[in-house]
């Protein structure tokens, strides 16, 4: 049985590794869903690039109560085994000053979108979470109160400090361990893979701009010592199961 503890950390891997989710808005009352494709900030607040044009676009400007919802894959022919996730909250227009980081952040995950992500009508929105709802899989539901499910803000800010530096490393000096990382942690057939995120919970690798893979730490990283440990432990993680 999945424990609160355990769902915590599976909402979160869940949202990390998100790449597309169902965005729920209203207008006069009538729900409204739709399909966005959102990158989780350092502090796991989600980032969404919308366009003005869009209708749930024009439905939060009026209303910016909106839900988000995630799922998982299915562990059994039943689609109630999925692991899921649905976050409840405020969305807003991130303003100028904040913009080229987190900007920078869901291109970085989102590559592709260098296309159109230039067009005046779209601009960067950030939903501050409220409320959320883990299910497990069948018959195990869990409500968390952002306390129980959100980072630690000190280890949020530690290793976004050190991000950067992480990502020019290990693309610079191991590119044969990020490969190593996401064929042997992440299912992923070779590549030329790089890392283009880091945060407290894991990395993200991408390749050929369109392939992305998420690897999890075994627990949330505090700072920039710690961040390496955990990189160490991945790559030592990988070369084993090569071994094997």
């Amino acid at each position: 049985m999945v424990d609160k503890a355990e769902a915590g950390w599976m909402a979160r891997a869940l949202l990390r590794g998100a790449r597309s989710a169902v965005l729920a808005t209203q207008r006069e009352g009538q729900p409204f869903a739709s399909l966005v494709t959102p990158a989780m900030a350092p502090d796991l607040s989600p980032l969404m690039w919308l366009s003005s044009l869009s209708e749930h676009t024009r439905q939060l400007l009026r209303e910016p109560r909106c839900a988000l919802f995630v799922q998982g894959a299915a562990t059994e022919a039943n689609p109630q085994t999925a692991p899921r996730v649905t976050v409840t909250g405020l969305a807003e227009r991130v303003e100028d000053h904040h913009i080229p980081a987190l900007k920078a952040r869901w291109l970085a995950l989102h590559p592709y979108a260098e296309l159109y992500a230039g067009f005046s009508d779209f601009a960067l929105w950030r939903m501050k979470p409220e409320g959320l709802q883990v299910v497990g899989g069948f018959a195990a539901a869990f409500r968390l109160r952002p306390a129980e499910w959100l980072p630690d803000a000190a280890s949020v800010h530690a290793v976004a400090e050190a991000e950067t530096a992480a990502c020019e490393h290990m693309n610079v000096d191991h590119p044969d361990i990020l490969e190593n990382m996401a064929i042997c942690l992440a299912g992923q057939q070779p590549g030329p893979w790089r890392m283009v995120a880091v945060d407290v919970d894991g990395c993200d690798l991408i390749a050929d701009d369109h392939r992305h893979c998420r690897v999890a730490f075994k627990l949330p990283v505090v700072d920039a010592a710690s961040l390496r440990d955990a990189l160490v432990a991945a790559s030592a993680e990988a070369r084993a199961r090569i071994k094997n």
